[in-house]
C-alpha cells in the first residue's frame, strides 16, 4: 500500500537566495504549480430593501487556482445561464444582478469554481428582500380608562421583514415616551405598557416602527389614538404581569437573548429576575423590565424567572431558554496526495444542536457509495486509487440552523522513472517537506529551524548540477488593535485605531480602504487624516463626516514579505436625502394635489415634509398651506392650498428629520392652475378733467396675479350723484387704465358716483368701494392758491397736506407742486401734478429729517396758473428699522393672545407710539388691522381656524416701521420670521393697503411730471393724440 501525504497550511517566509540550476529542479515555498480552486472570498446573505434606489445586488465569489478558476452560479440548486444582456452578469467570479426584484431574485445562490483540477461550491448566501409596509390609514379608536389604573396601547404594525424596532409618539414629534418604570415599550410586540396612568398621560399616541436594513432605514408612523382618563380610582392594586416572556425561548449560541416582563400596578410595580437553576450573570443587564444576555452560551441555558412586586403583592412568570448552535468544525480534510493503487481514508466531523448531518460532494456532485468508494457519515473510504479519483472533494455538515463546508484537494500520482531520487530525498529531510515530481521543494509549517541553505542535485546521461538558495524566515505581521465598527452623525469626528506588530528587520506600512477603494490621504480639502506617530501605529481620523464617509474601512499592515488586515464599518447617520418623483395631480383654481417618493433617511427616521413653490421663471421658492397643515414622515402626499387661479406653478419638496433638514427635491413640471372669476376688486379709482362734456376715469390696472383667467378686463358703473339709474361700461384688457365717458349734456364740474370690478371668462369679481369723481371743467384758473404743509412720515415715503385758497366761481382742473430742499436752487425743483381739485396731495420720495421749500400752481386745458409764496417745512424722523422680535403666541378655546419684544428706537428715529398687526386666516382671506399701545394683543379667533398670517409693525409719528411676518399653525410651530418684502402688488401688501389707519392720505393717485427739452415743464400737457387733459404722465 502507498503511502498519502498531507498537505498542510504553508507559513510566511522570505527566501533571501533563490539559485535554480536547470528546469528538473527547482525550489519554491508555497504550492505546486498546478492545484485546485480556494475559495477566498464567498458570498453573504443579502437583505435587499425592496424601496431601495441602488440599481444593482453583488454576490462576491473569488477562489485562488492554478490554472486560474473559472466561475459559474446556481439558483435554488438550478444552474443559471448568464448571457451577455441580461439581468444577471458574471464580473471576474462574482455575480451582478441589475434591478433586482422579490419575485424574480429572491432564493438561495452558490457559487462554483472550476479547473482542470476539480470543482468546489460555495457556502450558500441567501438573497431576501426586506419591506415595511405603511400603518392602517384607518383612524383610530380612542383608548379610555381610569386614571391610576393601567393601559395598553396597541401597535398593530403593517407587514414587515425583517423585525422592527419601535417607539411611541406623544402628540407631536420628537416628544417621545421616556423609558422609565412606569412606562414600556414592548421591541416584540411594539405595544406600550403604561404601569399606573396619571394626567400627564392624557393626549394623542403614535407608534413608530423602524426598519434596519443592510444598507437602508425606513420609519413609519401610525395614526394617533386618543388616550381618555375617566376619574381617578385611588385604589392600591396588586401587580398583574401584562407583557411576558414566552414559556420556550431558543436562541443560537453567540446570540443576544432579552426578555421582556411588564406589570400594571398601583403602587408602581418593581421588576426583578433570577435564574431558578442557577445564577445570574453579573454581565447581563437586568435593567427592569427586560433581561438581556448579550452573548449566550449553553452554559445559560435554563428556567427564568420574572417576579413583579409592590406593597400590595407579587406576581411572577417563568420561561424556559433552550440553546441550540449551528455546525462547527471539529475534524476536517486536508490537501492529500496518494499514490495509484494505494488506499485512502478521509474523515471529517462537525458539532452542534441538532446535531449535524455529513454528506460529500466530488467537483461540486453528490458521492454516494460505489464499488471502490465508501461513504458513511463523516467517513470517506477509497480502495486502489485510480487517477480518476483525483479531483476536489467537499465535506458538508448541516442542520436548521446552517451549513458549514470543507474543502481539499486529492491528488492520485503514478510512480516515475526518477521516484528513486525523490524517496531518496524523502529519507533525508523531514515529513513536513515534499519534493514534486518536477523537482520543486515544498516546505510546510514553516518556522525558524528551517533557516538555512538548500541545495537541489540534478542529473542525467549528459552530467550533474546543482543549486543552492539561502531560506531566511521573518515574523509575520499581526494586527493588535483592530479597528472598532462605529456610529456616527453627519459632521462628526471620528478615528478608527489600527496598531500592528511586524518583524522588526523590515518596514512597515499602513495603508486604508473604504468599500476597497484606496483613501488618497493627499487629496486637497480632503476630510481624511493619517497618524503618523509611531512605526505601528496607523490610526485614520476622518474630520467632518459626510454622508459618503460610511462603508466598510480595511486597515492593512504590510512589509515587503506579508501583510494583514481588519474591517470595521462606519455608519453615518444625517438629514434626508431628497425626495424623488414629484408629481402633481388633481388641479384646481387653488389648491392641487402633490405626491412624492421617498429618499434615503440616512439611517435617521424622516419626521416631517415641507412642501414649497415657486412661480417660474423667476420666483423665488415659499413655503406653501397644506392640508394636513404638519405634514408627517410617513406621507408620501399632500394638498397645496392657498394658490392663485390662472397661475404657473413649481412644487418641490424638504425632507427633515432629527439631524437636520435635507436637500429639496427637484422641482415638479410646471403646471397653471385652473381658471376661477376675479376675487379682489381694482384699487386706485379715481378721474376728472378731460375737454367739456366729458368724464374721465382712472384706477390702477390688475396684474397678472390678480387676474385668475384668460379674457380679463373691467365693467365701470357710473351715475350722477342722486340718481338712483347706473350706467355701465365694458373696458376689454388687462392693461387698461382709464375710461372716457362723453356726453355734451353733462354739466362741467358735475359730480359721479363711479365703482368698478373686474371680469373674466370665468365671471365677475367683486365691487370697489364708491368714489365720486368729477366730470370736466371749462375753464382755466388762473388764481393764486395759498399752500401749507403737514408731515407725518417714514423715510422713504414723506405725507405732505396741501391746503389751496382760490377766489371766483370757476375751478381748476388740476394742480402742479414744486418741491426743492432747502440750499437747493428751485430750477432743480421735482414736480407732481394731481388728478383733480382735491386741496391736499401725498409727495413720496422725500428725505428724513430734511426742510423742504413748496409752491403750488392751478392749471387746465386753458393753460398754467401762477405759483403760490413758497411754503417750509421739515420731514419727520424715520421709524424705527427694527421689525418686533421674540413673537410668541397662545391659543385658548376662542382667542389668540400673541406677544413680542418691544421696539427701542435709535436717537435718530421717530418714537414709536404703539404697534400695527395685520392678521389673516385659512378661513377668511381678507385681512384685518388691529391696533394697540401695548406690546401684545388678544384678539377672538374662531375654534375650527388652523393656519393664520400675522404681520406686526411699528407705528408713530415718523409713520410704519418694517413688518415682522409669522406663519402661525395650532398645535404646531411656525416659520421664522421673513425678511422685510420690498413694495409690490402681492395679497398680503394689497390687504395691508386696504387697512392702514391713522394716516391722512389724500384721494388722488400722483404723477410724476414729464420732462422733455425744448418745452417749459410748467406747461399744460398736449392732448392733441386723445389722451386726457388731465392729468399728464
Amino acid at each position: 500500500m502507498g503511502t498519502a501525504t498531507r498537505r498542510k497550511p504553508h507559513l510566511l517566509l522570505v527566501a533571501a537566495v533563490a539559485l535554480v540550476s536547470s528546469s528538473v529542479c527547482s525550489s519554491a515555498v508555497g504550492s505546486p504549480t498546478t492545484f485546485g480552486p480556494v475559495f477566498e472570498d464567498q458570498p453573504l446573505s443579502v437583505l435587499f430593501p425592496e424601496e431601495s434606489t441602488e440599481e444593482q445586488v453583488l454576490l462576491a465569489c473569488r477562489a485562488r487556482a492554478s490554472p486560474p478558476a473559472t466561475y459559474r452560479w446556481k439558483m435554488n440548486g438550478t444552474e443559471m445561464k448568464l448571457e451577455p444582456g441580461s439581468r444577471h452578469q458574471l464580473v471576474g467570479g462574482n455575480l451582478v444582478i441589475m434591478n433586482p426584484t422579490k419575485a424574480q431574485d429572491a432564493g438561495v445562490y452558490q457559487c462554483l469554481a472550476s479547473n482542470p483540477v476539480g470543482t468546489v461550491v460555495s457556502r450558500e448566501a441567501i438573497l431576501r428582500f426586506g419591506f415595511l409596509q405603511e400603518f392602517s390609514k384607518e383612524e383610530r379608536d380612542p383608548v379610555k380608562t381610569h386614571e391610576g389604573w393601567g393601559v395598553m396601547l396597541p401597535c398593530n404594525p403593517p407587514a414587515h421583514y425583517p423585525g422592527l424596532s419601535y417607539r411611541w409618539l406623544l402628540n407631536e414629534f420628537p416628544n417621545f415616551i421616556p423609558t422609565d418604570g412606569r412606562h414600556f415599550v414592548s421591541q416584540t410586540t411594539g405595544n406600550l405598557y403604561i404601569a399606573r396612568t396619571n394626567a400627564s398621560d392624557l393626549g394623542n399616541y403614535s407608534c413608530l416602527a423602524t426598519s434596519h436594513m443592510d444598507f437602508s432605514t425606513k420609519s413609519v408612523f401610525s395614526k394617533f389614538a386618543q388616550l381618555n382618563l375617566a376619574a381617578e380610582d385611588t385604589r392600591l392594586f396588586a401587580p398583574s404581569i401584562k407583557a411576558r416572556f414566552p414559556a420556550e425561548t431558543y436562541a443560537l449560541v453567540g446570540q443576544q437573548v432579552t426578555l421582556e416582563c411588564f406589570a400594571f400596578g398601583n403602587p408602581v410595580p418593581r421588576i426583578k429576575w433570577r435564574k431558578v437553576d442557577g445564577s445570574l450573570s453579573p454581565q447581563w443587564t437586568t435593567a427592569e423590565p427586560t433581561l438581556q444576555i448579550p452573548s449566550i452560551s449553553f452554559e445559560d441555558e435554563g428556567t427564568y424567572e420574572c417576579e413583579a412586586e409592590n406593597s400590595k403583592g407579587r406576581d411572577t412568570v417563568q420561561g424556559r431558554i433552550i440553546v441550540q448552535a449551528q455546525p462547527e468544525w471539529l475534524k476536517v480534510i486536508s490537501d492529500t496526495e496518494a499514490d495509484i493503487g494505494s488506499n485512502l481514508r478521509w474523515g471529517c466531523a462537525a458539532a452542534g444542536k441538532p446535531r449535524p448531518t455529513v454528506r460529500w460532494l466530488r467537483n461540486g456532485e453528490p458521492l454516494a457509495s460505489q464499488h471502490r468508494v465508501e461513504v458513511l457519515a463523516g467517513d470517506l473510504r477509497f480502495s486502489k486509487l485510480s487517477l480518476e479519483d483525483s479531483g476536489m472533494y467537499q465535506c458538508v455538515a448541516e442542520n436548521k440552523h446552517g451549513t458549514i463546508y470543507a474543502s481539499a484537494e486529492l491528488a492520485v500520482q503514478g510512480k516515475g522513472p526518477r521516484e528513486f531520487l525523490l524517496l531518496l530525498v524523502r529519507r533525508l529531510i523531514p515529513l513536513l517537506v515534499t519534493v514534486t515530481p518536477d523537482g520543486t521543494l515544498v516546505i510546510r509549517n514553516i518556522s525558524r529551524s528551517d533557516e538555512g541553505k538548500y541545495t537541489c542535485f540534478a542529473e542525467n546521461f549528459m552530467g550533474k548540477a546543482n543549486s543552492t538558495g539561502i531560506l531566511s524566515v521573518r515574523d509575520a505581521t499581526k494586527i493588535t488593535l483592530a479597528p472598532s465598527s462605529a456610529d456616527i452623525n453627519l459632521g462628526d469626528n471620528l478615528t478608527l485605531q489600527c496598531h500592528a506588530s511586524h518583524d522588526p528587520t523590515m518596514d512597515l506600512t499602513f495603508t486604508w480602504t473604504l468599500d476597497d477603494f484606496p483613501i488618497d490621504f493627499d487629496k486637497p480639502g480632503g476630510h481624511y487624516r493619517r497618524t503618523n506617530v509611531k512605526e505601528t501605529i496607523g490610526d485614520l481620523t476622518i474630520l467632518n463626516a459626510q454622508l459618503r464617509h460610511g462603508g466598510k474601512y480595511t486597515c492593512m499592515a504590510q512589509t515587503v514579505v506579508d501583510s494583514a488586515s481588519k474591517k470595521a464599518t462606519v455608519l453615518v447617520r444625517g438629514p434626508p436625502g431628497p425626495p424623488g418623483g414629484v408629481v402633481v395631480r388633481d388641479i384646481g383654481d387653488t389648491t392641487i394635489q402633490l405626491s412624492w417618493s421617498r429618499g434615503f433617511d440616512n439611517h435617521s427616521p424622516i419626521a416631517k415634509y415641507t412642501l414649497q413653490a415657486r412661480t417660474p421663471p423667476a420666483g423665488k421658492w415659499k413655503q406653501v398651506r397644506t392640508n394636513p397643515a404638519n405634514i408627517e414622515g410617513n406621507a408620501e402626499t399632500a394638498q397645496v392650498l392657498g394658490l392663485t387661479p390662472w397661475m404657473d406653478y413649481e412644487f418641490r419638496v424638504i425632507a427633515s428629520n432629527i439631524l437636520g433638514t435635507g436637500e429639496p427635491s427637484g422641482p415638479s413640471s410646471k403646471i397653471r392652475t385652473k381658471e376661477a372669476a376675479p376675487s379682489v376688486a381694482p384699487s386706485g379709482l379715481s378721474g376728472g378733467g378731460g375737454a367739456p362734456g366729458e368724464l374721465i376715469v382712472n384706477w390702477t390696472p390688475m396684474s397678472r396675479e390678480y387676474q385668475n383667467g384668460d379674457g380679463f378686463g373691467y365693467l365701470l358703473s357710473f351715475r350722477r350723484q342722486g340718481s338712483t339709474h347706473w350706467q355701465t361700461a365694458r373696458v376689454p384688457g388687462a392693461d387698461a387704465q382709464y375710461f372716457v365717458y362723453s356726453n355734451e349734456s353733462v354739466r362741467p364740474y358735475t359730480p359721479f358716483e363711479v365703482k368698478i370690478r373686474s371680469y373674466n371668462r370665468r365671471g365677475e369679481g367683486p365691487e370697489s368701494l364708491t368714489a365720486l369723481v368729477y366730470s370736466a371743467e371749462e375753464a382755466t384758473c388762473p388764481q393764486e392758491c395759498g399752500v401749507g404743509g403737514r408731515y407725518s412720515s417714514p423715510s422713504s415715503e414723506v405725507e405732505r397736506t396741501l391746503g389751496f385758497h382760490t377766489t371766483g366761481l370757476i375751478s381748476s382742473s388740476c394742480y402742479l407742486i414744486r418741491y426743492w430742499k432747502a440750499g437747493d436752487k428751485e430750477a432743480a425743483a421735482d414736480r407732481v401734478r394731481t388728478a383733480g381739485l382735491d386741496t391736499s396731495a401725498r409727495v413720496s420720495g422725500l428725505h428724513p429729517n430734511t426742510k423742504y421749500h413748496v409752491t403750488v400752481r392751478a392749471y387746465n386745458r386753458a393753460g398754467t396758473g401762477p405759483a403760490s409764496p413758497s411754503a417750509n417745512a421739515t420731514t419727520m424722523k424715520p421709524p424705527p428699522q427694527r421689525p418686533p422680535g421674540n413673537i410668541s403666541w397662545t391659543f385658548s378655546s376662542s382667542s389668540l393672545s400673541i406677544k413680542w419684544d418691544p421696539v427701542a428706537p435709535f436717537r435718530n428715529e421717530s418714537a414709536v407710539t404703539g404697534y400695527k398687526m395685520l392678521y389673516q386666516n385659512d378661513l377668511h382671506l381678507t385681512p384685518t388691522l388691529h391696533l394697540t399701545s401695548k406690546n401684545w394683543i388678544e384678539i377672538p379667533v374662531p375654534e375650527d381656524i388652523g393656519h393664520a398670517l400675522v404681520q406686526i409693525r411699528t407705528t408713530g409719528p415718523g409713520g410704519d416701521g418694517i413688518p415682522a411676518e409669522v406663519h402661525i399653525v395650532r398645535n404646531g410651530g411656525a416659520a421664522p420670521p421673513l425678511s422685510p418684502r420690498p413694495s409690490g402688488n402681492t395679497r398680503h401688501e394689497q390687504a395691508e393697503e386696504l387697512g392702514r389707519k391713522g394716516q391722512a392720505l389724500g384721494p388722488r393717485t400722483l404723477l410724476p411730471s414729464p420732462s422733455s427739452s425744448g418745452k417749459d415743464p410748467d406747461a399744460v400737457p398736449d392732448d392733441s393724440l386723445g389722451a386726457p387733459a388731465c392729468p399728464s404722465g
